[in-house]
């Protein structure tokens, strides 16, 4: 569990200082810290937990929507549907303590990913040119971000981007896949026969928000970049679809926008996963949904203003008139 006591800042000024290829090297022998595209190595920094320390899962269980018990209405879910195969819904419940699912729907490999520091949330394809790889949590930030890290070469993979920074398969990227955080009363409507997956066998506070108010922070925890541009505040959400970013706020005043080729849409009902101590409390964030012109469902993310500034520097700000 990543936690803001006041020791964890010593620790982070320690780690900034000591961080380089040969300080993690020691604890990463298996990756060839040879081949990177990491520029500065102040960026990479221990989140507290080790690899691993933050388990993630691999093949989970599934119940139908009518056997599922404990999820409240509002609560988020990431939303996985695949044509052919049966609609699944991941609580973010789950995932803020385990981070990485590894699943497989139908004949598909997937990594279900959540960085709570940065509210990403994306899909990957976990099939590569070479080989189908399995992921962990390294226990690595960067600027923020969850550094994720594959089982087979150890390479590292930055999740906001889904690119290889580190190792190995340094430059090689993942395919996103559509998915989207919606709340569980919203999946369910619409998908009745649909699977969720079931509680880990952990021993986890599940439902418990181990990050209160922290979308209400002023800063960033753990990031020391560039703030947004625009006044756009460091923790007001953004919906990115490849590399442009609508500011939430201005889609949820609008309810639907269609530029860039690109339909999004806001509906209310979702609970913040990052505000109360109890994420089924959360504030109204809203359901996003991204279609193109022909009303397929679309890859993008609803993350933090400061990681789409941090990962797409020359990214456009769709900020209207």
């Amino acid at each position: 569990m990543r936690i803001f006591p006041t020791f964890l800042a010593f620790c982070t000024a320690a780690t900034m200082s000591a961080a380089s290829p040969e300080f993690w090297a020691f604890e990463w022998p298996n990756t060839d810290f040879e081949t990177t595209s990491v520029e500065s190595w102040v960026e990479v920094i221990s989140g507290g937990p080790p690899k691993d320390g933050i388990p993630a899962l691999d093949n989970p269980a599934f119940v139908t929507v009518a056997d599922k018990t404990g999820l409240t209405p509002r609560e988020p879910v990431i939303t996985l549907e695949i044509a052919g195969e049966t609609p699944r819904a991941y609580p973010i419940r789950y995932l803020t303590w385990h981070e990485i699912v590894n699943d497989v729907v139908g004949d598909m490999p997937v990594a279900v990913t959540f960085c709570p520091l940065c509210n990403s949330g994306i899909t990957f394809d976990r099939r590569t040119a070479n080989r189908t790889l399995s992921f962990g949590v390294s226990g690595k930030l960067r600027n923020s971000d969850m550094i994720m890290y594959d089982r087979e070469t150890e390479s590292w993979w930055q999740q906001a981007t889904g690119e290889a920074i580190v190792g190995e398969l340094t430059g090689a990227d993942l395919i996103s896949l559509p998915s989207w955080m919606e709340s569980w009363e919203t999946f369910a409507s619409r998908n009745p026969e649909g699977l969720v997956m079931e509680e880990p066998a952990f021993n986890r506070n599940y439902g418990a928000n181990p990050y209160v108010r922290y979308d209400s922070a002023y800063r960033p925890f753990l990031y020391s970049g560039e703030m947004p541009p625009h006044d756009i505040p460091a923790l007001a959400r953004v919906v990115r679809v490849g590399d442009r970013a609508w500011p939430l706020t201005r889609l949820a005043e609008a309810g639907t926008l269609s530029e860039a080729g690109v339909t999004l849409s806001w509906l209310a009902g979702q609970a913040s996963a990052l505000d109360s101590a109890d994420i089924s409390a959360g504030r109204d964030v809203g359901n996003v949904r991204v279609r193109d012109d022909a009303g397929n469902d679309l890859p993008h993310d609803v993350l933090f203003a400061f990681a789409f500034h941090a990962f797409w520097p020359e990214g456009m700000w769709m900020i209207g008139n």
